[in-house]
């Protein structure tokens, strides 16, 4: 049974409770172990925080050493944005991938793998999945995160990723609500903005989080976006309308919602971080997500002080705060009364499960093969030169994970060189490093960035039988002697594009 540290009030208390803060280190820090002592319910973990699952599960346990209902939450899709394997890459294809095979059963099944997974390691709550329809093909923070461009089909796969998750035994958080799809800026930094009808939103991006709640899912998250045709004003973290007149009242969803990071630019640069909580709270949020950046006890503090300042100023009512509160301690009460850890993986700190091979299945079925104008591929014997095309880091992802194909090459392919490339001249380069070798180019959305397109039209110009392969939303026309769409840049994306580039595909890989 948790207690709690005496002389704290109740209203400090719920203030803390609220916050779900980060932190720097793979053990946690005395001020973090003090504050959950003094109320604090939430920890959200990063890639920073993690060296291996053995690891995790140790700090998990540190952890609920100090509170048993702790919820420990992470941003774990799978795909690109991957913490659990931030610097290996995962073991699991993302959401456009499994939106390509469209098997529900199967995205169901990686889904429950993946909480198999956190669960071994003590994570309780994942900010997944990714509900936003990517109706928008420039989209430049939610792409391959999607399912998919179509309503319908987003909204059967959120509904099994949800299911799946959730019957590992670990809570799953649908987000950015009400859809980040149709937005061409990245919230990390600046405020997007949708100018659609209501009509459209209400059949377009609202479709999967009804599935999302219709599949009981236990926390939903907001989206640091501007909608006129829902409010005009302030943007969705931040909307007493979207929170609680359009997900709590007409959508009838009544679990956790919790804010993207507060400390984003969208919400950051135009209300401050402490002024976004009051707001966001006062919307109807329940969870103040904020630690990507920040991660420190003076913002723990400050977050707190303000919660606290804004019911004793009369600008935040006590009864929302001590909601909010409540609907925390609910979704901890059902965490900790999960069952569904496998055997296999502990929380204490011991030996962790590793993934099974479904996400390698479900990664060779999601490849798509077009074959060049020249006749059937001819799998490569001799080591090829890898040259990456690679565009500057969608923030979400992270710069640390690594992406392509060069090191499942290198292992299939001894010998196998590489080099990254961006920016005017990024053909010429490839081409003068390559020297004699075959050159496989490897792109990353290259509708999205003019350079990119010109250095493939440069690299095939000099050398046609340069291989393709698109490791981000597939948009532009196929070409090159073959091109290989993996429709995300996860490690078994491209182990899946390398056994064909290598003759290697498993008979039974479609």
């Amino acid at each position: 049974m948790t207690t709690f540290a005496s002389g704290t009030d109740t209203l400090t208390r719920d203030a803390l409770t609220v916050l779900q803060p980060g932190f720097t280190g793979t053990t946690a820090p005395d001020w973090l172990l003090r504050r959950l002592g003094e109320g604090l319910a939430s920890v959200g973990l990063f890639g920073r925080n993690i060296a291996s699952p053995e690891q995790l599960a140790a700090l998990t346990a540190q952890l609920r050493a100090e509170r048993d209902d702790v919820l420990v939450a992470i941003d774990e899709e799978g795909g690109d944005v991957t913490r659990l394997e931030v610097r290996a890459g995962s073991s699991y294809p993302g959401n456009h991938a499994l939106g390509a095979v469209d098997d529900p059963e199967l995205t169901r099944e990686v889904a429950h793998d993946l909480g198999r997974r956190l669960a071994a390691c003590g994570v309780n709550l994942n900010w997944a999945p990714s509900a936003d329809v990517n109706s928008n093909p420039g989209n430049p923070v939610i792409g391959v995160r999607s399912f998919g461009a179509d309503p319908a089909l987003v909204a059967r796969h959120t509904a099994a990723y949800v299911t799946g998750l959730q019957a590992a035994g670990v809570a799953a958080c649908t987000k950015h609500f009400p859809g980040h799809g149709d937005t061409a800026t990245d919230s990390h930094h600046a405020l997007p903005r949708i100018d659609v009808s209501a009509a459209d939103l209400t059949a377009r991006e609202l479709t999967p989080f009804r599935a999302a709640i219709a599949a009981g899912t236990r926390a939903v998250m907001s989206a640091h976006i501007l909608v006129p045709a829902l409010d005009p004003e302030r943007p969705a973290t931040l909307s007493r309308r979207i929170l609680t007149g359009l997900l709590r009242e007409e959508l009838g969803y009544d679990g956790l919602i919790v804010t993207d990071g507060m400390e984003m630019q969208a919400i950051a640069a135009g209300y401050g971080i402490e002024r976004g909580s009051v707001l966001a709270v006062a919307a109807g949020a329940d969870a103040i997500c904020v630690g990507g950046g920040l991660a420190d006890d003076d913002t723990v503090r400050r977050l707190r002080d303000a919660l606290v300042g804004a019911v004793r100023a009369g600008e935040l009512p006590e009864e929302r705060l001590a909601e909010a509160a409540a609907r925390v301690r609910t979704l901890a009460t059902w965490t900790a009364g999960a069952t569904a850890r496998e055997p296999g993986g502990r929380a204490d700190g011991g030996p962790v499960a590793d993934a099974s091979d479904v996400g390698l299945r479900a990664a060779r079925r999601a490849l798509r093969i077009t074959p060049g104008t020249d006749g059937p591929f001819t799998p490569l014997t001799e080591a090829p030169y890898v040259a990456a095309l690679t565009p500057v880091a969608n923030i979400a992802v992270g710069d640390e994970t690594p992406w392509g194909v060069a090191a499942e090459l290198l292992r299939l392919l001894p010998g196998t060189g590489t080099g990254s490339f961006s920016g005017d001249g990024a053909g010429p380069a490839a081409l003068a490093a390559a020297g004699s070798r075959r050159v496989v180019a490897v792109v990353r959305d290259e509708h999205r960035h003019p350079w990119m397109a010109a250095a493939l039209d440069a690299l095939l110009a000099a050398r046609p039988d340069t291989l393709v392969v698109e490791m981000g939303v597939p948009q532009a026309a196929p070409r090159g002697a073959l091109h290989l769409a993996t429709h995300g840049a996860a490690r078994v994306c491209g182990r899946a594009a390398a056994e064909v580039i290598a003759g290697t595909r498993p008979p039974t890989a479609p």
